[in-house]
């Protein structure tokens, strides 16, 4: 065998095993990343609350971001309404930023003048709020009567509120209620809607929504 033999027998085997090794590692790769995505998808066991729980049929997340007039309320009881068996559809909803004041009671909008500051004005008087317009309202007040957080939470749906808005927003209006932000922020998460949870974020819980398999629509 001549040496430009040996070499080209001598290299068949190495651009084999140089393939193999290869593709071996290309299959490693495939491995973590699908390891990866499925330990993005599980939340850690201290990773804030098991939130929003099981959900049953289609689902939606209604981000509420502002309170634009109750319609982020209004798009969360529509998506009910063309599900109307019990069971067939939820709404999940998230209150942050300025939309996180639908998530307390009259109390706290009347005592740290939400309406007047946040110029946000009651459908029924026509003026600044005095209490949450959108809780426990008379009936034709609202948009739609089913767009209230009483009858939302009352058919199911799953509401969230940003922890980080509740101490923006309370530290904020402090001094309307002549109290200090600290004081504020404690008194806002004791007052929330009764049925409605405090997540770390908004924006966490938007992400937790989605994993949880809810398409995605803005109350803006």
């Amino acid at each position: 065998m001549n040496t430009l033999d040996a070499q080209r027998a001598d290299g068949a085997p190495r651009r084999n095993f140089f393939r193999l090794a290869g593709a071996t590692m290309l299959g490693f790769a495939g491995l973590t990343s699908a390891a990866s995505r499925a330990q993005a998808a599980t939340p850690a066991a201290d990773d804030g609350p098991n939130w929003p729980g099981k959900l049953n049929g289609r689902r939606q997340v209604v981000d509420a971001y502002s309170v634009n007039d109750g319609f982020p309320l209004v798009f969360a009881s529509t998506f009910l309404l063309t599900d109307p068996p019990p069971g067939s559809a939820t709404s999940v909803v998230i209150l942050r930023s300025q939309g996180l004041v639908i998530a307390v009671n009259s109390a706290v909008w009347e005592k740290y003048k939400i309406g007047e500051s946040l110029k946000i004005i009651d459908p029924e008087t026509k003026a600044p709020a005095v209490k949450n317009p959108f809780l426990n309202p008379k009936p034709g007040v609202l948009t739609t009567d089913d767009s209230a957080v009483d009858r939302l939470l009352g058919k199911g749906a799953v509401f969230g509120a940003c922890n980080v808005a509740l101490h923006g927003l309370s530290k904020r209006l402090a001094n309307n209620a002549g109290v200090s932000a600290d004081d504020a922020a404690k008194e806002w998460a004791a007052n929330l809607v009764p049925g409605i949870t405090l997540l770390p974020s908004g924006v966490w819980g938007l992400n937790r929504a989605q994993q949880a398999g809810c398409t995605y629509c803005t109350g803006g």
